[in-house]
């Protein structure tokens, strides 16, 4: 009979704190809308020189310190990307999103659209596509090998 009442209160602990995450995250998701449609808006295209990117906190970056202090707390620990990069005659620190800091290229002039001091898209640039090593197999590396020394015993003789 008590192990009855132990599973009630565990399952109505259990549909509350579902009930509460429900509601919090169609909150959150209201923010992030808002938000969306605001960089959005406010978002232009413009060229940029890419002089150097790093992944740093915010409080040991280069931000101004009202930038710094809009920063909400839970992202105040984390690494961000962060670009210095020259816009125009200024050299400035910007801030970027995670898959637009991996594509960024160093040390070129890149078209990217920007919303503040916030690197939304990168729009007109040539990126380098990584290429792929692929490793020889071990009979071809052995053929490579024996070709080798039989080019160098020709040569002495």
């Amino acid at each position: 009979m008590v192990w009855w009442q132990i599973l009630i209160i565990v399952v109505l602990v259990v549909v509350v704190v579902l009930v509460g995450l429900y509601f919090l995250s169609k909150r959150l998701q209201g923010k992030v809308d808002s938000q969306q449609s605001m960089i959005d808006q406010n978002k232009m295209t413009t060229t940029i020189l890419v002089i150097d990117k790093k992944k740093l906190k915010v409080k040991d970056s280069n931000l101004p310190k009202i930038v710094q202090d809009q920063v909400p707390f839970y992202l105040r620990m984390r690494k961000m990307p962060l670009v210095k990069a020259k816009i125009g005659p200024k050299i400035t620190t910007l801030m970027c999103d995670d898959r637009v800091y991996k594509q960024l290229p160093i040390k070129k002039n890149v078209k990217v659209e920007l919303a503040g001091m916030y690197i939304v898209a990168i729009k007109g640039a040539k990126l380098a596509v990584p290429v792929k090593k692929t490793r020889k197999t071990v009979k071809a590396e052995l053929k490579a090998k024996k070709a080798k020394l039989a080019k160098n015993i020709k040569k002495k003789a």
